[in-house]
């Protein structure tokens, strides 16, 4: 039967604790390069812009986010996932309240962002960097380079696509 030591549950705990610290640093941060006074478009483009830059600069985060669902939550006891699970909604409630903040036209909304983009970043942050082979791909056939992309930039259009996305409409 898994316990509490399996590699799966210390990592789980550093996501907990990096995810966290995360949002700190994210509410500590001051609003600035979010306009309140813009339209709801542009603030989510702005806020895509510091959620991207401010993730994109925690690579491990990101890979703990990318093994959360195929990797972490295996091979851990009950008690393990609910821990993690009862953690993961705290801290989204933070990321939302975060989000909505800067958004509030989001509402409901603000969550299902919060939710996608933090998949999102596992994802893409699994592309970043590119192995060697695939940079010498490049390298030799530059129409190749259309498929590279900087995590930086991945997440603000996945971010803002998303924003923009569950935005309600009038």
């Amino acid at each position: 039967m898994p316990t509490d030591t399996t590699p799966e549950a210390v990592l789980l705990e550093l996501l907990d604790v990096f995810l966290g610290n995360w949002l700190a640093e994210l509410a500590d941060e001051p609003a600035t390069g979010i306009d309140a006074r813009a339209a709801p478009q542009v603030r989510a483009g702005q806020l895509a812009e510091i959620l991207g830059r401010s993730l994109a600069e925690r690579v491990v985060l990101g890979d703990l986010f990318g093994a959360q669902g195929g990797v972490l939550e295996h091979n851990v006891s009950v008690e393990v996932v609910k821990r993690h699970k009862r953690s993961s909604l705290a801290r989204l409630a933070t990321m939302v309240d975060l989000v909505r903040r800067h958004l509030p036209e989001l509402g409901d909304g603000a969550q299902l962002f919060c939710l996608m983009s933090l998949v999102s970043a596992g994802a893409l942050s699994a592309y970043v960097p590119p192995p060697p082979s695939l940079l010498a791909a490049y390298a030799d056939e530059p129409a190749l380079g259309v498929f590279h992309m900087e995590l930086r930039d991945a997440l603000r259009a996945s971010f803002t696509s998303t924003l923009v996305g569950v935005l309600p409409r009038s």
